[in-house]
């Protein structure tokens, strides 16, 4: 029986054979994971360590009135109970910039689930009997929960003292009286997206351990480790040199371990009782201790010409923040950004409001902001093919951009973005074939039999969506990364030290695979990531492959040039050396040197810093900017089989087509593009955090529905390389367009199957509910 190491943290081990990019090598964490014995945040122990609890605010909105802390004090096995006053140094932290968020609540509860007082004790049972025993008394505040009324009149509606609109970005493009004068058909419609979790499986979780210096040494589960202790340190009266990080095993993110969770919490008790401690949530208190997808209220507005072509789009998207800044400011920025997606539309009015209310807290998550306006514009990409009885395919091509286009900010697409191709090569996919009663496992509603084929209909829909790539908007985004070459065992081999945080997405596979490339060697070992290196940013905008991966590629290109210069000055050699199968080659492949001889006890180490090139903030009156590093491409096309008399969906067949620039590693790629698009299926037909008055009624995976294996239909994929001259090795982002796309074309789908059945479609808001589609039929 094989235990599992607890010690252990992602990427400890080398990387398995061979495999350089273009190749799929075993991931160095895959065989763990699949055996149960790869370490997550929540496996970490430490004898004499205490374990941590937060008490949370059942109301969404209350003012304290009174706390008292005796009884919970007074438990045998209780180290600390602590509240607002004791947090060492500032008390509000927050991820933009924006400090607005309390380490505990101090006066006021903003959201339920706010973190009120933090429990240390030698036992989970015993913590949680004390937070239990902690007296609180609120009076309850009627809370602020309509975004469109916080739009309205933002003074009125106000949850904190920052007022009621985190950020305000319009958007104009020509003239809006020429629009409408071109235009023979104008289609307006409102949309809905609802509250979507991240759902990772691996809870907020991790271990704080004090050092003999002062510091503390954090084990967490996070996506951006420099960022979090830029966050910590003030709070906890601490300097940079007295907090180290290490990233534990993280199991899942998408977004929602952005935001800090247990962190500081965590800090605090660790100095206050001197002793490690951990904290880890249960699966009710990660969905309050977690950002989630902002819902969006949105208005469309097209004019559109008899022969299809769009001449004016009037947008106005609300998105619902919750009590706190988080990624607001962005999310809002990319809404505005990615309003009308990848269509030319030369008359523009777009207006997108992020709102505080006292609903729950939302902020990152895969698609940011582009997810909610994609469900929207492609929605009315159908809707108006319908109006002017057009294809929905070619009314798509007729608008679509294409490379040397303008972007609603102005933004000039400078790389290929063949989008019409790629819908014609979604169009032209095999369909699958027709369904088989016969077989109830293959109906709506599966092996409950529901139905038998009665009320069945097929339905076909497309969607496309374009995500920006890395940071935006004049962000100074880099990465570093410390490579070293040296002979050990009498074999060559290099380690990679970077902060770049594995979430899942086989991050550390890649930087192996481009060290194996650039330095010709056989054997690398990703070193644990931490904060002993210089930042890597976040796991988040698609970012890592591009930033991490062209700074592990500038470092091994370093190296690889000190370690040529000493076989030239060793040998006199001609230039033109190259690394080849830890040998020192000439460009007609005779052999100089192995490297094992070369270097003998010698040790290339380098360093580097790898920024993409520079881009600009938004104008905040025309939205015109420079705004993107990289955009992608996604187009799918989705076969649904509708039940329109009981309103049950079952997702048939959700093919892609995706440039992805550069094909890095093949079998990581299919599976980011699968896991997105399971990811905007969900979206689509059953994911929904369920809030009424601000309180969440379905804080669980009993009553949150995540696709299973049994609701993730085929997926055909045709990827396309057209490299972007910008980026490492071309290669585009690939984990978040998929999200974008698949949810509308999904609904697309149920839409023409509703349509099919004779119905009257209107189904404008997502997750679709039974009762939608039966409305619709």
């Amino acid at each position: 029986m094989t235990t599992a190491r607890t010690t252990r943290f992602p990427g400890e081990v080398a990387a398995p054979g061979k495999g350089g990019i273009g190749e799929s090598p075993l991931r160095p964490d895959g065989t763990l994971k699949v055996k149960g014995e790869f370490a997550y945040s929540s496996d970490l122990w430490m004898d004499g360590m205490l374990w941590g609890a937060t008490l949370r605010s059942p109301h969404p909105r209350a003012r304290i009135v009174r706390v008292d802390l005796g009884k919970a004090l007074a438990l045998p096995g209780v180290y600390a109970v602590l509240t607002h006053e004791d947090v060492p140094g500032r008390k509000k932290y927050g991820l933009d910039h924006t400090w607005d968020q309390p380490v505990l609540a101090i006066d006021e509860v903003r959201h339920q689930g706010e973190p009120v007082a933090l429990v240390a004790a030698d036992h989970p049972e015993i913590a949680r009997r004390a937070m239990e025993a902690i007296e609180i008394e609120y009076e309850v505040l009627e809370p602020i929960v309509d975004p469109l009324a916080v739009v309205a009149d933002p003074e009125r509606h106000k949850v904190q003292e920052r007022g009621g609109i985190t950020r305000y970005q319009p958007v104009r493009v020509g003239d809006m009286a020429v629009g409408r004068a071109l235009a023979d058909v104008v289609v307006t419609e409102d949309y809905e997206v609802g509250i979507q979790d991240q759902a990772f499986l691996g809870p907020e979780s991790g271990l704080v351990v004090p050092n003999e210096d002062g510091g503390l040494d954090f084990y967490v589960a996070t996506q951006w480790m420099h960022w979090d202790l830029t966050q910590i340190g003030p709070c906890l009266d601490l300097p940079e040199d007295k907090m180290r990080m290490t990233l534990a095993g993280v199991g899942g993110a998408f977004g929602g371990r952005e935001d800090l969770s247990m962190q500081i919490h965590a800090g605090m008790l660790a100095l206050y009782t001197g002793k490690p401690v951990k904290m880890m949530y249960n699966r009710e208190e990660s969905f309050f201790g977690h950002v989630h997808r902002h819902p969006a209220r949105m208005r469309y507005e097209y004019g559109v010409t008899s022969a299809g072509r769009i001449v004016f789009a009037k947008v106005r998207i609300v998105l619902d923040g919750g009590a706190y800044t988080s990624a607001t400011l962005n999310v809002t920025g990319n809404a505005a950004s990615l309003a009308v997606g990848p269509y030319e539309i030369p008359h523009l009015e777009i207006d997108a409001y992020g709102v505080y209310t006292n609903n729950p807290p939302c902020g990152a998550m895969r698609g940011f902001g582009a997810v909610q306006a994609c469900f929207a514009h492609e929605s009315m990409m159908d809707r108006i093919a319908e109006a002017v009885g057009l294809d929905p395919v070619r009314v798509r091509q007729i608008n679509a951009v294409s490379q040397g286009s303008k972007l609603a900010t102005g933004q000039v697409v400078h790389a290929p973005m063949p989008m019409a191709e790629m819908l014609g090569q979604a169009r032209d996919m095999p369909l699958p074939a027709p369904l088989d009663p016969a077989d109830i496992r293959n109906l709506p509603g599966g092996a409950s039999q529901t139905t038998h084929g009665e009320s069945v209909v097929r339905g076909v829909g497309y969607g496309v969506g374009i995500k920006n790539i890395c940071f935006s908007e004049g962000f100074d985004d880099y990465s570093t990364a410390r490579v070293r070459l040296e002979v050990i065992g009498g074999e060559p081999v290099a380690l990679v030290h970077t902060a770049a945080a594995e979430v899942g997405q086989g991050l550390v596979t890649v930087e192996a695979q481009i060290a194996r490339t650039e330095l010709g060697v056989e054997k690398v070992t990703i070193h644990p990531a931490d904060n002993q290196v210089g930042s890597s940013g976040s796991s988040s905008a698609s970012r890592q492959t591009y930033m991490t991966g062209g700074a592990v590629k500038a470092a091994c290109e370093a190296v690889r040039m000190r370690v040529l210069a000493l076989a030239q000055g060793r040998f006199g050699a001609a230039r033109g050396l190259r690394l080849v199968g830890g040998k020192v080659v000439s460009r007609d492949g005779e052999v100089y040197a192995a490297l094992v001889d070369l270097l003998g006890d010698e040790i290339v180490e380098e360093t580097r810093e790898f920024h993409h090139r520079p881009t600009t903030g938004m104008d905040p009156v025309t939205g015109q900017g420079d705004s993107h590093t990289q955009l992608a491409l996604c187009v799918h096309r989705a076969v649904v089989d509708v039940d329109t008399e009981l309103g049950l969906v079952k997702v048939v067949a959700l093919d892609a087509v995706q440039d992805v620039g550069k094909i890095m590693n093949r079998l990581s790629l299919e599976g980011q593009i699968h896991g997105g698009s399971a990811q905007g299926l969900g979206l689509a037909v059953m994911e929904e955090i369920q809030v009424r008055d601000g309180k969440v009624l379905n804080p669980s995976f009993t009553d949150y529905l995540i696709p299973t294996i049994l609701d993730s239909p085929p997926q055909r994929l045709e990827i396309l390389e057209n490299a972007d001259p910008h980026a490492p090795y071309g290669l585009r982002g690939a984990g978040e367009p998929p999200t974008l796309s698949s949810t509308p074309a999904i609904v697309s789908a149920i839409r023409d199957a509703c349509r099919s059945a004779g119905g009257t479609v209107h189904i404008n808001r997502v997750p679709v509910r039974p009762e939608d589609i039966i409305r619709s039929s």
